[in-house]
């Protein structure tokens, strides 16, 4: 992070889960402890967005199809073609 500005973040844990995230971070070819943790908590964080932003779009989806759908208009030809390449499929 060229540039970035930093800040300091702190936290109380017990000593058994401070040994247990030393221990694992040894063994995961980690530097330090700290790398160890910023890497997981990024990791994790990326997996939390981007399923949160999954769920948010495909709500939106649902909703652009549905307003579509509802709304009454006429397929075009597109889809009519595409129906009948489905129907025959069956």
């Amino acid at each position: 992070m060229k540039n970035a500005e930093m800040t300091r973040f702190d936290a109380r844990l017990p000593i058994e889960q401070k040994e247990f995230f030393e221990y694992a971070s040894k063994i995961g070819g980690y530097r330090s402890l700290t790398e160890f943790i910023i890497q997981s908590v990024q990791l994790n964080a990326e997996k939390i967005v981007e399923e949160h932003n999954k769920i948010i779009a495909s709500k939106k989806d649902q909703e652009i199809f549905f307003d579509l759908v509802y709304s009454g208009g006429q397929p075009n030809e597109e889809l009519k073609s595409a129906l009948k390449e489905y129907n025959s499929l069956l």
